[in-house]
C-alpha cells in the first residue's frame, strides 16, 4: 500500500476514535467508550440487509419495511426503520447505521467502522438455518474471517487486530431456534427436554464466543432471550382470541436467560483480557408489554403491519395496510419490534452496559 494512503487511513481511525469519545449519553453527559468499530452477529432483530444477497424468502428489502429509515429505504431491515446496532452506532458517534457486510458496495471506511453478519432467520442450532436457507452462525464467524483479511490489507495485521480487540461485539440470537424448532415445529422436542434444548444451544453459543475470541474480539454483549410467548406471532399460534401472553413461553425464556447469565462469566474466567456482559432482552421489553402507556404505546399484542397477528417478512408487503402511527406499537410486524421499541432497548444498553465495557484495557 502507498504510505501516503496508509498514513491517511491511519489518521482517519485516530479521527473516528477522538470524535467518539465526546459522544453523550442520553442525559446529555459525555459517554467514556473507546469503540472504534461495531461487529454484529445474530438473527433479524440485528440484521440491516444480508438477506438481501442470499437466496431466501426471509427478506425485508420491500415496502413498508423501512417506511421510517432515512429517505424511507427498505433496506433488509426486519422493522420501520433502525435496528438497536444502528441507534447504538448513532449515540456512539460511529455512524448513524451499520451496513451490511454482503453489500457490494460497502466502502473501506465503513469496513473500518464495523459491519453486520447477523441474518434474519438464524440461530444457534444449524436446524434453524437448514429450515430458513440464511446465513449460519457458523457462516457468520467465516465472514468475520473475510473481514478481518479485509482490514488487514487496508490497515495492516495491527492496526486491523486493535479495532477487532476494541470493537464493541453484539450477539442476539436464540429466539428462532425455539420458535423454529421446539415450539411452532417441534423437532427439537423429539429429543430435547426444553432445559436440555436450552443447555444444547447454550453450549453452540460458548463454541461461538471461543471463536470470536480467537479471533481477537475481546468486548462482547451477549443478548438473552426476550419473552417469546408475548410476540405477536406467538399469541396468534396459541391464543388467538384472547391475545394473551403465553406463560410456558415466556418462563423457559426466563430459564434460558438464568442459565445465559451463569454461563457468560464462567467463559470470560477462560479467556484472559475478555469482558463478556449480559444483555437483557425480557425484562424491559415485558415491562412495555405490561405498562405500554408509561413508554407512549397504545398498542402491544399486535404488530403495525396489517392485522398484526401474522404479517412478517414476505407476508408484510406493499399491499398490506400500517397502522397510522407507527411509534406507538411496540411491534412492527408479528415477531419485530418497532423503531421505537429498539430506541429504548439501546438507550438502556448505552446507559448500563457499554460503559462496563469502555472500562476494559484494549487488547492489543
Amino acid at each position: 500500500m502507498n504510505s501516503i494512503v496508509f498514513l491517511f487511513i491511519l489518521g482517519l481511525v485516530q479521527f473516528l476514535s477522538s470524535t467518539t469519545a465526546s459522544s453523550t449519553t442520553s442525559d446529555g453527559k459525555p459517554f467514556p467508550h473507546k469503540f472504534p468499530a461495531i461487529l454484529i452477529f445474530g438473527d433479524s432483530t440485528v440484521d440491516p440487509g444480508n438477506n438481501n444477497y442470499i437466496l431466501t424468502a426471509f427478506k425485508g428489502n420491500h415496502p413498508p419495511y423501512g417506511i421510517d429509515f432515512p429517505g424511507q429505504i427498505p433496506t433488509g431491515r426486519f422493522s420501520n426503520g433502525k435496528l438497536v446496532p444502528d441507534l447504538l452506532a448513532s449515540m456512539l458517534g460511529l455512524k448513524e447505521s451499520v451496513p451490511p457486510f454482503l453489500q457490494p458496495s460497502i466502502s473501506d471506511r465503513e469496513l473500518l467502522t464495523g459491519v453486520s453478519f447477523a441474518s434474519g432467520g438464524s440461530g444457534f442450532d444449524e436446524l434453524t438455518t437448514a429450515v430458513s436457507g440464511v446465513i449460519s452462525m457458523s457462516r457468520q464467524i467465516e465472514y468475520l474471517k473475510e473481514y478481518i483479511e479485509r482490514l488487514i490489507k487496508i490497515l495492516g495485521e495491527i492496526e486491523a487486530q486493535k479495532i477487532v480487540g476494541g470493537a464493541l461485539v453484539i450477539v442476539s440470537a436464540g429466539t428462532n431456534d425455539f420458535i423454529f424448532n421446539f415450539y411452532d415445529i417441534p423437532t427439537r422436542r423429539l429429543e430435547f427436554s426444553v432445559s436440555g434444548y436450552q443447555d444444547f444451544l447454550q453450549n453452540k453459543l460458548h463454541d461461538f464466543i471461543k471463536e470470536l475470541y480467537d479471533l481477537g474480539c475481546r468486548k462482547i454483549i451477549v443478548s438473552g432471550l426476550p419473552p417469546i410467548g408475548c410476540l405477536p406471532i406467538q399469541l396468534t399460534a396459541k391464543h388467538s382470541i384472547l391475545r394473551r401472553c403465553v406463560d410456558k413461553e415466556n418462563l423457559d425464556s426466563q430459564t434460558y436467560n438464568d442459565k445465559l447469565q451463569k454461563l457468560l462469566p464462567r467463559v470470560q474466567e477462560t479467556l484472559p483480557t475478555t469482558k463478556i456482559l449480559y444483555a437483557d432482552a425480557y425484562a424491559q421489553l415485558m415491562d412495555m408489554i405490561k405498562n405500554p402507556q408509561e413508554y407512549g404505546f397504545v398498542e402491544a399484542t399486535r404488530g403495525c403491519c396489517g392485522t398484526g397477528i401474522l404479517e412478517a417478512g414476505p407476508l408484510c408487503n406493499v399491499g398490506t395496510p400500517i397502522c397510522p402511527n407507527h411509534s406507538q406499537h411496540i411491534f412492527w410486524d408479528s415477531i419485530h419490534p418497532s423503531e421505537s421499541t429498539y430506541r429504548y432497548i439501546s438507550e438502556q444498553l448505552l446507559k448500563e452496559l457499554l460503559p462496563k465495557l469502555s472500562q476494559t484495557e484494549d487488547s492489543c
